[in-house]
This record gives structure tokens, C-alpha cells and sequence, in this order.
């Protein structure tokens, strides 16, 4: 093995797929879209280059695009910390029943693999004005809210659903990352520690918790991420509206380049959404310290 690592040639040759794909399929479209944020570029017309234009107008003349990222920092910000807390009781309830794991286990994971465009619809459905949950509360002499075309207040109520729905869908692909991490850690150590009189608190709190910092990290990351480009429960449930006013910048770059054909425009959120991502990114990696422990 050190031989053949020693060869540049064998290494490269390994290297080499891994590089084109990663240049052709990742690397060479980011620059892409780079280089055509800083055109005007609409359709049928060939791209004319404008510098920071599109950039100076985004933060300074689009308001929606403000509203879009307020809506994104909620709902990345729900997101972490509603799927951290319940991802964590799922998965510390789960690792310590007997009967009925498997069942619970994937009843709870079984949104996931769900398409979302297909809940956003049905949910839209359930959450109409007439019909679904407030048809059930009207024959309990319940006025219900209106779930999705409410548009008063900081957070409208929309957003906060399209939320709580988020969160109902992917907590199970959290629980199942916390589950393989505490099901690793060796039972000796809970044992020792509840010989020495800790509670179960306890031991969840200084054993499990820094043994799973790791996983911690990857899950807080991938939901960052994935919150930030959110699109399709938010575009079937309320494209946007009313009024602009559930807009994130995931749809906000939809509606500029698919809907206006302003793909100037358009890439040039994209690319804020990418420097979005990385900071985003770094941050939890800063403030979530992984240490080294052996189990």
C-alpha cells in the first residue's frame, strides 16, 4: 500500500476521475454562474457584462430579496435547533426500549423518503380555508386560522408552518444519524457510570453528548444547508405568497430566473446563497469543537 501511494503516477490515475467530475459537474458551472451574475443576461439576447449591478440592486433596491432572507434565516434557525432537540428525544427514547424499535423507528422515518412536492400539495390541500383541519375545527365550533394566506406579522403565520411541516418530514433523517452514533458508544461506559451513582440525565449529558459531537456537527451542517436552499415545500404550499411575503431565496431566485427570465439577476442570488452556505457551513464547524474520544 505505502508503495503504491509512493507511485505519482498510480496516484494520479486514481485521482483523476474524481477531479474531472468534480471540475465538470461542480466546479466549472460555479464559475459559470459567477461570471454570469455579473451580466445582464435575459432571454433570447446574448449576456452583456454590467460588473456588480446586479449585486449594488439586490442589496440596495430589491426589498423582497431582504424578506427572502429574513423568511431563510427563521427558517434555517427553526430548522437546526426544532430537529436537534427532537432528533435527540427520538433517538435517546428509541436506543433504550426493547419492543417495538424497528416499528417506531420507521414510522418516524418514513416522511423522509416522502416526496416533498407530493406533501406540500397534500398539505396545501388539508390547510385550505374550507376544507381539511379547519372544515374538523368548524364542526367543533372553531373558527381556524388562515394556515397559508395569513400575511401580518414579522414571521407570518405561513412561514411558521411550512416549518413545523419541515420539520415533521426530515426530524426522522436526524434521529436516525443520532441513533447510529449512540448505539456505537460501548455500554460499559453507562455501566460505570450508574455504578457511580449518576442518574440517566447525567449520563446522557456528560457521556452521550460528547461522544456524539461528531455527528452533532454533520447534522447541524446538512441542515443548514439544506434549509437554506429550501424550495419545494414552500414553492407547492404557497409559491411565494401572498404577496411575497413566504418568499425565501431559494424560490426568490426561481421566480427572477425561470419566472422573469432574468438570469443575471437570478445567478447573481444564486452565488449569494453559495457564499451563504460556506459561511454558514464554517460557522458550526467553529463552534461545535469535535474532540477525539476513545469508546
Amino acid at each position: 500500500m505505502h508503495k503504491m501511494f509512493s507511485d505519482k503516477r498510480a496516484v494520479i490515475a486514481f485521482l483523476l476521475p474524481a477531479l474531472i467530475l468534480f471540475t465538470v459537474v461542480l466546479f466549472s458551472p460555479i464559475c459559470y454562474s459567477i461570471y454570469i451574475s455579473l451580466c445582464d443576461w435575459k432571454a433570447l439576447k446574448p449576456p452583456t457584462f454590467v460588473g456588480l449591478k446586479n449585486y449594488i440592486k439586490l442589496f440596495t433596491r430589491d426589498e423582497i430579496f431582504g424578506i427572502a432572507v429574513k423568511n431563510t434565516l427563521f427558517f434555517m434557525v427553526f430548522s437546526v435547533v426544532s430537529q436537534l432537540v427532537v432528533g435527540l428525544l427520538y433517538a435517546g427514547l428509541l436506543t433504550n426500549i426493547k419492543h417495538g424499535r424497528n416499528f417506531f423507528k420507521n414510522v418516524i422515518y418514513l416522511p423522509c423518503v416522502l416526496s416533498s412536492a407530493a406533501l406540500g400539495l397534500m398539505f396545501c390541500f388539508l390547510l385550505k380555508p374550507t376544507l381539511g383541519i379547519n372544515q374538523l375545527l368548524a364542526l367543533l365550533g372553531i373558527e381556524g386560522p388562515m394556515w397559508l394566506t395569513e400575511y401580518t406579522g414579522f414571521i407570518p403565520l405561513p412561514m411558521w408552518v411550512i416549518a413545523f411541516v419541515a420539520l415533521w418530514q426530515y426530524v426522522g433523517q436526524n434521529m436516525m444519524l443520532y441513533m447510529a452514533q449512540i448505539m456505537g458508544i460501548s455500554k460499559s461506559l453507562y455501566e460505570a457510570s450508574y455504578v457511580d451513582g449518576a442518574t440517566k440525565v447525567q449520563s446522557f449529558t456528560h457521556i452521550t453528548m460528547p461522544l456524539i459531537k461528531p455527528m452533532l456537527a454533520t447534522a447541524m451542517s446538512l441542515n443548514c444547508i439544506g434549509s437554506l436552499k429550501f424550495f419545494d415545500l414552500v414553492y407547492n404550499m404557497t409559491q411565494g405568497g401572498p404577496n411575497h411575503v413566504t418568499e425565501n431565496i431559494a424560490t426568490w431566485l426561481y421566480y427572477k430566473g425561470m419566472g422573469l427570465f432574468q438570469y443575471g439577476y437570478a445567478s447573481a442570488i444564486s452565488v449569494v446563497l453559495l457564499v451563504l452556505c460556506m459561511l454558514t457551513t464554517l460557522l458550526v464547524n467553529k463552534v461545535i469543537r469535535v474532540e477525539n474520544y476513545e469508546m
